[in-house]
């Protein structure tokens, strides 16, 4: 009866977590077309100087990425959680059809990308072909309706939460500056304390979220992303069973609206305000823009199929008995879908700001098309079906 209602529950943040990504995928689509024309509009340059404005030391945009987005990651880190003690991952047999999924989806856009760009000054980028962005690829998929099997919306999930995870791994290894390590060893202390806490099973928001605070700001000077604190302390906030009364459900639950309805809303209001060169033909002829472009469109889908097919193959794995491979290789393609994760990166990768701008607009374009292509594949694939 206990493991019934705990399913139940977990069923339903799912479900919630579902609705919530699905509506805010809309409202990102909707931001980043404001964005856009407010940038290339009569009044595109204080649009522009207002994103750049300064704020307490910085510009509201560095307010944006470093603050804002920390909340995000916090958001993730939790859904991460939860995945590992409850969802899809908390079985190795099931996780490992979409974590074999998703280490193709990382290692093929990536080997695209150095294709064009190793030994360039742009070879940094590798990392942005290699994100998805999960609250459009889901977003894009609830656009189907009823119609899309359980167990797809659960392999689409979990292959994009398991992408996350590889690119805030990717962000702390690859995109870290030169480390000052007095910061960094403050921040790594607190963490520990907040650990301790949880090990006396406190279960008061109050103290991890504070504690939680000071990590960031050491996290910040330390040259490391400080971003990588909202993981962190996703992890140290006690799960205990998981259930509804637990610290993590409700704080997961309640970061929900707010992340997807404030913070990745302002993310993309603030850094898609990209002017629109006219000559688009020699922005997508760049190496760098190649890379992303193809990485994924191409990259994505191929490797999340063909990893998936050889792990079925080897019989490490199996395909749920309402899947085919026509459905893994439409998903594939939503995977494709960079957007927050593959600008974000682009931010650290680069130091260009015309680099910057023209890389964000291809990806953009190229979501654009693994979404289109992939919504309308699966329609008629699942019409066939």
């Amino acid at each position: 009866m206990k493991k019934t209602i705990r399913s139940h529950k977990v069923t339903q943040l799912f479900t919630d977590f579902l609705e919530s990504e699905k509506a805010g995928g809309l409202i990102l689509i909707a931001c980043t077309a404001i964005s856009l024309l407010a940038a290339n509009s009569a009044f595109g340059l204080s649009y522009q100087q207002f994103w750049a404005m300064p704020l307490a030391g910085h510009n509201v945009v560095h307010w944006v990425n470093d603050g804002l987005m920390t909340v995000f990651f916090l958001l993730i880190g939790l859904e991460l959680e939860r995945e590992v003690y409850q969802g899809e991952l908390s079985n190795i047999k099931d996780a490992l059809l979409p974590l074999f999924a998703a280490f193709g989806g990382i290692l093929l856009p990536a080997g695209i990308y150095l294709t064009f760009n190793w030994g360039s000054i742009t070879q940094s980028g590798a990392g942005i072909p290699m994100a998805t962005d999960i609250a459009f690829a889901l977003g894009i998929l609830s656009l189907l309706g009823k119609r899309v099997p359980l167990s797809l919306k659960i392999f689409l999930t979990a292959l994009a939460v398991i992408d996350d995870l590889a690119a805030i791994i990717i962000i702390a290894i690859f995109y870290t500056q030169t480390i000052h390590w007095a910061y960094l060893y403050s921040a790594l202390g607190v963490f520990c304390v907040l650990l301790a806490f949880n090990r006396l099973k406190i279960r008061n928001l109050f103290p991890y979220l504070l504690g939680g605070m000071v990590m960031w700001y050491f996290m910040l000077h330390s040259g490391v992303h400080a971003t990588i604190t909202g993981v962190l302390l996703a992890f140290a906030i006690p799960f205990g069973n998981g259930n509804a009364q637990s610290t993590s459900f409700i704080l997961q639950k309640f970061l929900h609206k707010p992340v997807a309805f404030v913070i990745l809303p302002v993310f993309a209001l603030a850094n898609t305000a990209i002017v629109l060169s006219s000559d688009i033909g020699a922005i997508l002829s760049q190496k760098y823009s190649l890379g992303i472009a193809l990485g994924l469109i191409i990259g994505k889908p191929l490797g999340i199929f063909l990893f998936s097919f050889l792990a079925v193959s080897l019989g490490l794995c199996k395909l749920a008995s309402d899947l085919s491979w026509k459905h893994i290789a439409a998903t594939g393609l939503l995977g494709g879908i960079g957007f927050t994760m593959s600008i974000f990166i682009t931010l650290l990768a680069f130091d260009n700001a015309e680099v910057i701008n023209h890389a964000k607009f291809v990806i953009l374009a190229a979501s654009l098309v693994a979404g289109l292509v992939g919504y309308v594949s699966l329609y008629f694939c699942l019409k066939k079906g």
